[in-house]
């Protein structure tokens, strides 16, 4: 297994621009949890939106140097941008993107954001099989669901410079690492049974094999780890970074678990267990995670537990 040498930050920024909750008058805000405020001026007239999709804008501190990214884009062409823009996010800052995988809920925002950050040669991390083709949903053979789809040639026009990777890649000098395919190693985490797409014109299972995650290690904390749908399983995915930084303390967990609808309700509880062993300080699931396995996190790990909105920003100090 590759292994891989993670730089100690000293901070780690991901601050929301789209996620599947918000509750703008919560005023359960902190130093590190800290909530989008619902005001222009002293209007209360400055509302975030939700949807169900995820992007997150990350930023990493190391001796006074900062880097920032971008790791996944959101649904809507236009959510989670105008978020940002509600937001007062400066756009100028980012200097890499990443897509944690191909569904267009973590895609279909991708034009519209690289046009507001409006960079040329701005460079992209994704696994080769973010770009399958005819992706769908099939619930029986005559009720597919089709996926639409990010494609190279969109990325390609839009003067986006497109890095492939199957493997970890280091990112500002190993200050974040795209943590590429994530083994299924659990008996639990095997993915969907609903997912297809199309190769050579014959219709195969799709394991989500692009699937992937972000890590950092936050100097005396530990790593923490941001998925985008954890299709690998969030335990998998905590696991592969573990094994391939050779880290065993987890900081903070964040992203979507993907535990949501009946086809995963029966590993909500191995899940959860799965979580309480690894013991991370926070858990802050996320989008697809699902009401009910959140709320049997929430239960089963409270001291740890925060809840993430659209427009919040986490903040990771060493």
């Amino acid at each position: 297994m590759e292994s891989i040498n993670l730089e100690q930050i000293d901070q780690l920024e991901i601050l929301t621009l789209q996620d599947n909750y918000i509750d703008l008058a919560s005023q359960d805000g902190n130093e590190m949890v800290q909530r989008a405020m619902p005001l222009k001026g002293m209007a209360f007239a400055n509302s975030i939106t939700a949807e169900h999709g995820f992007s997150t804008m990350v930023s990493a501190d190391r001796k006074g140097c900062r880097n920032t990214m971008l790791f996944d884009f959101g649904f809507s062409p236009t959510g989670a941008s105008e978020n940002a823009k509600k937001l007062g996010v400066d756009f100028s800052s980012v200097e890499m993107l990443a897509l944690s995988h191909g569904h267009i809920d973590h895609s279909g925002g991708f034009e519209t954001m690289v046009k507001n950050i409006d960079k040329k040669g701005l460079p992209m991390v994704a696994h080769p099989s973010a770009f399958k083709e005819n992706r769908v949903i099939k619930i029986t053979e005559e009720f597919k669901i089709t996926m639409p789809m990010l494609s190279k040639e969109t990325i390609k026009k839009i003067n986006v410079d497109l890095i492939e990777a199957q493997g970890p890649y280091p990112i500002f000098g190993g200050k974040i690492c795209f943590l590429g395919e994530i083994p299924k190693t659990n008996n639990f985490e095997k993915g969907s049974v609903f997912f297809y797409y199309q190769e050579n014109e014959q219709e195969k299972w799709d394991p989500m094999d692009d699937d992937t995650a972000l890590i950092a290690h936050l100097r005396g904390k530990g790593l923490i780890v941001l998925s985008g749908c954890a299709h690998s399983g969030i335990a998998n995915t905590v696991k592969y970074a573990q094994e391939i930084t050779g880290i065993d303390k987890v900081h903070a967990i964040m992203g979507g678990f993907h535990l949501t609808g009946p086809e995963f309700s029966p590993i909500i509880e191995t899940t959860v267990n799965a979580l309480k062993d690894i013991n991370p300080d926070f858990i802050i699931p996320t989008h697809c995670t699902g009401r009910n396995a959140m709320m049997r996190i929430q239960k089963e790990m409270p001291e740890q537990y925060l809840l993430n909105m659209a427009g919040t920003r986490m903040v990771f100090k060493a």
